[in-house]
């Protein structure tokens, strides 16, 4: 009977205890969301951080010195952005080239089909347009895609391609990711960083993409080596000035509406590209002023629109370029081989008539000096234009995609994945992996200056707002909060942003916990209010990592946090598969203040970011490059231990890939189960 008794007793304490939980729950959700930073501070900072970081443009005198530059920027960009990891592989490997059937044109030219491997077992559709009765050397042109579905078959890039056949060039209308024929979701190219991830550049793709394009291009018998060139619109016009200043073949370039220098996309936010435009660390070795510098002597033609209303647009997107190149071609004495148009016929994101006529007039003036008798206007073709079915090219029923690429580069990832045996071993290797975890997030160790900026009781619940200033760049929003009289002090960071995590905090506040609740970069308050993973992007770019700035910002707030209350250490909860990883990293780089993690909703591996096929939009810190390559989940675990890591809930995927963690932390002499 009393055993009975005490039962229905502990029932009612804990029904009460939950009810008047559910009554704090909406005043303590007043104070989570509060604003602290506001809606732009975020924006404004992480601008102010990118275009602070972007290479400038070096001071030369002399061609000497400039040369000697270009040598070790281009040199730089090959080794530490294009052919990192198995890319290097690709661009040696033997690969393969297939021709089809011919298209007869009108008179003067026909198309003959091809196809070529970019990487191994990844082919690209292409047209090849021949003009009749070809004799001696003629130039040849590369044509390249923007961001148009129709791919090769967009009307207004056959029209280029047959104008420049008819003036007798070889043209080469090649397809690209994404587009025409490779307009398929696993070409979609955010999901080039699931191959960064894993320690190869997903951009290495790309650009051999176009590297085998002009090996196809100067393998035609009567190709002109002197005489190549490259244009293309947007994402085209992109890849045209990448590929003209990195690989010297190209002796003429025409990128249409294609770029704009990191500086300027740090503030033009329409100017801000994709994982293709935006490499990682591509503005530590080359800024697309630089790259267009670079392009000196060679005869280069920068055509911009005037209203543009996709991005680019000629009055802001010009000048900085235009500026930065034209004293070094002035420096070789060739100030007339850089020139710019601006259209205004329609003006808008085009490569139509008036743009086409001035690479028409360029390739004359460069290619046919002599040639009294070239014209040109344009030749009237619309009725020549062809179907993109008529322009099919076969492909294998197995052709990889940037996906394909990702999942073949984890499978044996990450590398020495077996934990150590022993306490003595573990030591060593925990050394290791934590200095090269540290490279790998590109680590910061932030001071910090914190800022009460107003008080707030609800529900016997205090709440304090903080603004932290970590760094010289980083304005991070905090709420502590305080019930009674605390014992420990946690911090809680979640994916959805503080807001989210009103059951989280009452529980920890009903166990005698004083609260912080953070919202590092990326989240919560803290998520940029305008193209955010586009900035995630940059930062990459910039030679920075978003998970090596979250981990260390919610380091510095423990760091912080220890000293204020005076404890040695502090606890962090995440909830979220984004936000327990960062946890997982600032617990692993920061043991002697954080004494342990306990995650919710964890993944069991970085592995499923490339099974589920995931795009950097949705988790760009996920994405950090290389970081696959030795520490998936159960290694970042191993790395905070002797310290513990709690997985709550943990889902089968956790409990299969982290099953030897408990042996792990015997070996060091603790008693301790993960997943308890």
């Amino acid at each position: 009977m009393v055993l009975r008794y005490t039962t229905f007793l502990s029932v009612c304490l804990i029904l009460l205890s939950r009810a008047a939980m559910a009554e704090d729950e909406p005043g303590l959700q007043s104070l989570l969301t509060k604003p602290i930073i506001g809606a732009e501070l975020s924006q404004d900072e992480v601008m102010e951080f990118t275009d602070a970081r972007v290479m400038p443009m070096p001071e030369v005198e002399t061609i000497a010195e400039w040369e000697a530059f270009v040598q070790r920027q281009r040199q730089a960009t090959f080794a530490e952005v294009i052919y990192r990891g198995s890319a290097a592989q690709w661009r040696d490997a033997e690969l393969g080239v297939e021709y089809f059937d011919t298209i007869d044109g009108e008179p003067g030219y026909s198309i003959r089909k091809l196809r070529y491997e970019a990487v191994p077992g990844l082919w690209i559709p292409a047209l090849l347009y021949l003009p009749d009765n070809l004799e001696g050397r003629v130039p040849v042109i590369m044509n390249v895609n923007g961001h148009d579905g129709n791919g090769k078959a967009a009307p207004y890039k056959q029209i280029r391609c047959i104008n420049q056949a008819k003036r007798g060039m070889i043209a080469l209308n090649v397809e690209w990711f994404g587009m025409g024929q490779l307009r398929t979701d696993n070409f979609v190219h955010y999901r080039l960083n699931q191959i960064d991830l894993c320690g190869t550049s997903g951009y290495g793709a790309f650009y051999l993409s176009m590297k085998r394009a002009l090996d196809v291009l100067l393998s035609h018998e009567h190709a002109d080596p002197e005489r190549v060139a490259v244009t293309g619109l947007s994402g085209g016009g992109c890849q045209t000035i990448q590929i003209s200043a990195l690989d010297e073949r190209v002796t003429l370039a025409d990128p249409v509406a294609g770029y704009s220098s990191f500086h300027t996309r740090a503030r033009y936010l329409s100017d801000l590209g994709d994982s293709e435009q935006t490499p990682v660390d591509l503005a530590v070795t080359a800024d697309y002023s630089v790259l267009t510098a670079m392009r000196a002597p060679r005869p280069t033609l920068l055509t911009y629109n005037d209203q543009d209303n996709c991005c680019f647009r000629a009055g802001y997107a010009l000048p900085p370029l235009v500026q930065a190149a034209e004293p070094i071609f002035k420096l070789y004495g060739k100030p007339d081989n850089l020139q710019s148009h601006i259209n205004t016929d329609p003006g808008t994101h085009n490569y139509e008539l008036d743009n086409r006529q001035q690479l028409y007039a360029f390739l004359g003036r460069h290619f046919y000096p002599d040639d009294a008798a070239y014209d040109a206007d344009e030749i009237p073709c619309e009725d020549e234009v062809l179907s993109a079915d008529e322009l099919m090219v076969p492909l294998p029923d197995n052709n990889l995609n940037l996906h394909a690429l990702a999942v073949a580069e984890m499978q044996s990832l990450p590398r020495d994945s077996v934990l150590p045996t022993s306490a003595g071993a573990a030591a060593g290797w925990q050394r290791t992996k934590r200095a090269r975890l540290r490279q790998v997030l590109r680590f910061p160790k932030y001071d910090v200056q914190a800022e009460a900026v107003g008080q707030q009781e609800v529900a016997a619940t205090q709440g304090t707002f903080w603004q932290f200033k970590i760094g010289d760049a980083w304005t991070v929003p905090a709420v502590e909060l305080v019930r009674g009289t605390p014992q420990r002090t946690v911090i809680i960071i979640g994916d959805a942003g503080r807001g989210s995590l009103t059951p989280q905090v009452e529980e920890l506040l009903a166990a005698n916990n004083r609260v912080i609740a953070v919202d590092p970069f990326f989240f919560g308050e803290s998520k940029i209010k305008n193209r955010d993973y586009l900035f995630a992007l940059l930062v990459s770019a910039v030679g920075e990592r978003p998970l090596g700035i979250q981990a260390s910002q919610v380091a510095a707030v423990a760091r912080w946090t220890a000293a204020k209350d005076n404890v040695r250490r502090v606890k962090v909860v995440a909830v979220g598969h984004r936000t327990s990883v960062v946890a997982l990293a600032a617990a692993a780089l920061n043991d002697s203040v954080i004494s342990g993690v306990e995650l919710h909703d964890s993944l069991g591996s970085l592995q499923q970011v490339v099974e589920e096929n995931r795009q950097v939009t949705e988790s760009p810190e996920l994405f950090c490059f290389g970081l696959l390559l030795e520490h998936d989940i159960k290694q970042l675990a191993a790395l905070v231990a002797p310290n513990t890591v709690r997985f709550v809930k943990p889902s089968e995927r956790v409990r299969s890939e982290l099953v030897d963690l408990k042996a792990f932390y015997a070996e060091l002499g603790i008693q301790f189960d993960p997943f308890r």
